[in-house]
């Protein structure tokens, strides 16, 4: 009987506030459709990305820790044992 009662109530407040109503909801959809568009806009830089270090080929990108600095410029990466 509770439920009955609150759902009545509450469809009660929405037609009598009905701009309150209109503009919250209009708010949620922006919203959503904000989230949603940068979530896809994400998702399609990753894949651009991913895409363009996929056409320079697997052995042309070497990663190395650390490097060796003299009078201030970067000389490369310092050997072990060198």
């Amino acid at each position: 009987m509770r439920v009955w009662q609150s759902a009545r109530i509450s469809l009660r407040a929405l037609r009598v506030n009905k701009l309150r109503s209109g503009l919250t909801m209009l708010g949620i959809v922006i919203g959503v459709a904000a989230v949603i568009a940068m979530v896809a806009v994400g998702s399609g830089a990753q894949a651009r990305v991913a895409e363009q270090i996929q056409s320079l080929g697997s052995n042309l990108i070497i990663v190395l820790p650390g490097s060796v600095i003299s009078s201030g410029a970067r000389l490369g990466h310092a050997r072990l044992g060198a």
